[in-house]
């Protein structure tokens, strides 16, 4: 194993995802801003219900990230004891191609998951056990993390400009330069076209801007 380079916490689509969703419940506030009055006061306000919000939905999604782990692991387990207890090799052999994903299962000939099933008759008893890691813990930190993050590149702007207007106009600015940032990063993990993806969610998130100003942003 290349400890050099230890495998990253959360895979790119998983970034990816947490950052759009921070981005997006984020313009949700910092558009209304544009359409209500634009007290200081009141600005503030939506500022901190954009963090609020943000901080509520990154533990959300870190809890349910916690939640499917234990759930997935709990069903892993499952299968492995009817693998390990039953007197049936056919059914075993089933049993673990059910669990594979079809595009590797189809490949996979009896003799295959026969091999499998010894390998997994040996494995130690705390293979059966369901508890959670450190490796959780982290991925479902980061998870927070970026949901909150997210949140603060798009109301920056409101906090060092005293002009509300330009202050809106520079960080949906910023949310669409981020937008597209994670477009190019979403490409370059799928293999598609850099330049398409990036501009494809980028014009998303114009047009969901150029909506809000129309109706007053």
């Amino acid at each position: 194993m290349d400890l050099s380079n230890p495998k990253p916490l959360l895979n790119t689509m998983d970034r990816v995802s947490e950052i759009l969703f921070g981005i997006i419940m984020t313009l949700t506030f910092t558009c209304s801003i544009g359409i209500a009055n634009t007290k200081n006061t009141e600005i503030r306000q939506l500022i901190i219900g954009a963090i609020s919000c943000n901080i509520a939905w990154g533990l959300v999604d870190a809890i349910g990230y916690i939640v499917s782990t234990i759930v997935q692991r709990s069903r892993n387990r499952t299968i492995l004891n009817s693998v390990l207890t039953t007197s049936d090799a056919d059914k075993a052999r089933k049993d673990i191609s059910d669990s594979l994903p079809p595009s590797i299962a189809s490949v996979l000939e009896a003799a295959d998951l026969e091999q499998i099933r010894k390998k997994l008759a040996n494995l130690p008893d705390s293979a059966l056990q369901v508890r959670l890691t450190t490796r959780h813990l982290k991925k479902s930190l980061m998870i927070f993390l970026l949901m909150f993050i997210s949140t603060f590149p798009i109301v920056i702007p409101f906090i060092f400009i005293r002009d509300t207007q330009l202050a809106l106009r520079i960080s949906n600015m910023i949310a669409i330069v981020l937008i597209f940032l994670c477009g190019w990063s979403l490409a370059k993990y799928v293999g598609s076209n850099k330049w398409l993806m990036s501009f494809g969610m980028t014009l998303v998130g114009v047009v969901l801007v150029l909506i809000t100003i129309a109706l007053g942003g």
